[in-house]
């Protein structure tokens, strides 16, 4: 709920150890819930925390697929579909010309509490 008492449409992204196919790339990875379990996962009225928390594991290694890719997708003002096409591991091709956002201060570095960072 809200500040003001509405409902609020919200999402978050459950993650669990790395799969050995993503393994290289980070220790962690979102959890793929199987299609045939969608039902399950979302059913919280019936079923219990324990039963729910079994689709809480790395996907199958042989679902996923990992390749090199451009290092321009790393900036969101660039947004095309080549961002997702292989490269080869030596050749990176040239980011898309965008104009240069104008120097940030240096961030400071969190002591690691055990808690996740996405920046």
């Amino acid at each position: 709920m809200g500040p003001n008492g509405e409902e609020l449409e919200t999402a978050a992204i459950v993650t669990t150890r790395a799969n050995r196919t993503l393994g290289d790339i980070h220790d962690r990875m979102p959890v793929i819930v199987p299609a045939d379990a969608f039902n399950l996962w979302l059913d919280c009225a019936n079923v219990d925390v324990e039963t729910a928390m079994t689709l809480v594991a790395p996907a199958p290694d042989a679902a996923l697929e990992a390749y090199e890719v451009s290092t321009a997708v790393n900036r969101t003002a660039n947004d095309n579909p080549k961002l997702v096409e292989r490269c080869s591991p030596s050749a990176d091709p040239a980011p898309e010309q965008t104009p240069t956002p104008q120097k940030q201060p240096a961030r400071r570095t969190k002591k690691n509490d055990g808690q996740g960072v996405l920046f």
